[in-house]
C-alpha cells in the first residue's frame, strides 16, 4: 500500500545526467510503491539518449521547455514545448534535443527506471571527481543490470533507427 508523500524540490534526489544536466528523482518506487517513477530533467540543450530498449517499463516524456527529436520503432517525431511522447517498453527508442536547453519530465510505470539513472548519473551530493563523465560504458553497465537494453550510439538528426536495432535488437 502507497502513502502520501509530499516534498519540495530542494528534498528531491539529484543526479547529474546527460549533457551535464540535472536530473531529480521526483518519485520512486520506494515512495510509490513500485508503482511508478516520475523524474525531471534540465539540461543545457543539444545531448542525445543511445538507441536503446525498456523491456520492464512504459515511458511518458512531456517536453516543458525545448525541442527535440524522438524515435519511437521505426517513426521519427519532432516535439516542441508542450509535446509528449509515450516510448511503449519493447519498443527501441531514442531522442536528441535540438533547442539549447530543455525541462522535460518522464513517468514511467511501474518504478524501477531510476536504478538506471542512479547507476549511471553521479549523485550530486556529492563531490564530483575530476574527469567524471558518463561514457557508453558506463551507460552499457547500467543498463545491463537494470532490464535495459543499448542497442547503439545516438543518432543524427536525419537518421532513422536501423532496421537490425528494430529486428534483433543487435
Amino acid at each position: 500500500m502507497s502513502i502520501p508523500y509530499l516534498a519540495q524540490a530542494a528534498e528531491h534526489e539529484q543526479l547529474e545526467w546527460l549533457g551535464g544536466g540535472a536530473m531529480r528523482i521526483l518519485l520512486d518506487g520506494a515512495k510509490t510503491d513500485g508503482r511508478l517513477t516520475m523524474l525531471r530533467s534540465e539540461t543545457a540543450g543539444r545531448t542525445a539518449s543511445p538507441v536503446h530498449v525498456h523491456d520492464r517499463e512504459d515511458e511518458i516524456v512531456v517536453l516543458l521547455k525545448g525541442s527535440g527529436i524522438f524515435w519511437v520503432g521505426e517513426d521519427r517525431y519532432e516535439l516542441s514545448e508542450g509535446g509528449v511522447a509515450l516510448l511503449p517498453r519493447n519498443i527501441p527508442h531514442a531522442y536528441r534535443f535540438t533547442s539549447d536547453s530543455v525541462d522535460m519530465l518522464a513517468i514511467c510505470t511501474p518504478a524501477g527506471t531510476e536504478e538506471f539513472f542512479r547507476a549511471a548519473g553521479w549523485d550530486l551530493s556529492r563531490p564530483k571527481p575530476d574527469g567524471w563523465e558518463i561514457t557508453p560504458a558506463v551507460l552499457a553497465a547500467a543498463a545491463e543490470s537494470t532490464g535495459q537494453t543499448i542497442l547503439g550510439p545516438p543518432l543524427a538528426a536525419d537518421q532513422m533507427i536501423p532496421p537490425t536495432y528494430l529486428a534483433g535488437r543487435a
